[in-house]
């Protein structure tokens, strides 16, 4: 490992924050877990032992889930209170899930809940991770998940590239700064082509004269989102953008939520701009 990676990986570390002790012996962890959506899920894949499992989520199988071959044969439960409750958990886990209500619910129940939260860069991601990780009692693990993370970012750093990349979806929806997507860029080493903040439509008048190095193309094989008569998409220029410049795929379940794995979506966009 190189100075410069190490450097990286300290100032990474440091700004998630020094990993917590772990939690006290006698402290109860949950063994009846209830997760009520499909970002709640990936925490709870990851971190819970499987046998303290009680439910996920309907769309925890789904190709947009990251974690989705560990929820092969695990129950799922609608996020409806009346179906949790009857489960009786000592733990919901929840990022949207059961609505914006659910939360203050369960707990007036007599239920404990656990909110992923949200974070907008990747020192928050890992920090949050570890604090997922905690709180599901599984502290070490969370550490060894953070380390590896923050390992992956330091290489790709290294080996930055400074190429423009342009994320596109089918719906002809992009992202500039202030977003998960430009954190990924950056981590990926690489420039965002959207300048304006936020997510917005494509620019198709700046297509037209100035062009991107890179594609990042996510959710094109998810057969969801698909192109309308509406969608930006439809534009010759869009068109051409995944034809005229080197496309890198982006699996949905790398992006669809803040988590750990938002790293393999950086990860294919260093790979695919060294090649």
């Amino acid at each position: 490992m190189s100075k410069l990676t190490r450097l990286f990986l300290t100032l990474l570390l440091a700004a998630c924050g020094a990993p917590k002790p772990p939690p006290p012996a006698d402290t109860v962890q949950p063994h009846r877990i209830v997760s009520l959506d499909y970002c709640a899920d990936q925490y709870v894949l990851k971190f819970a032992d499987p046998d303290h499992i009680l439910a996920l989520s309907p769309d925890a199988g789904k190709g947009f889930s990251f974690m989705r071959n560990a929820a092969a044969d695990i129950p799922t439960v609608r996020p409806i209170a009346e179906d949790v409750l009857l489960l009786k958990p000592d733990l919901v886990v929840r990022s949207y899930g059961g609505g914006p209500n659910a939360g203050s619910f369960f707990e007036r129940a007599g239920v404990p809940v656990l909110d992923v939260g949200w974070a907008a860069d990747f020192p928050a991601v890992l920090k949050n991770t570890q604090r997922m990780a905690d709180s599901l009692g599984a502290h070490e693990r969370g550490v060894a998940v953070v380390a590896e993370t923050a390992a992956r970012l330091a290489a790709l750093k290294q080996n930055a590239t400074g190429k423009a990349a342009l994320y596109m979806t089918p719906t002809g929806v992009t992202s500039g700064p202030g977003s998960l997507v430009h954190e990924i860029l950056l981590a990926a080493g690489l420039t965002n082509y959207q300048t304006e903040a936020g997510w917005r439509s494509l620019p198709l008048e700046r297509l037209a004269f100035s062009q991107p190095d890179i594609i990042a193309a996510s959710f094109f094989t998810a057969g969801s989102n698909h192109i309308d008569a509406w969608s930006p998409m439809n534009h010759p220029i869009a068109r051409a953008q995944l034809t005229k410049h080197k496309v890198v795929p982006l699996e949905g379940s790398w992006t669809a939520c803040n988590g750990w794995f938002l790293v393999e979506a950086a990860d294919a966009l260093a790979k695919g701009a060294a090649e």
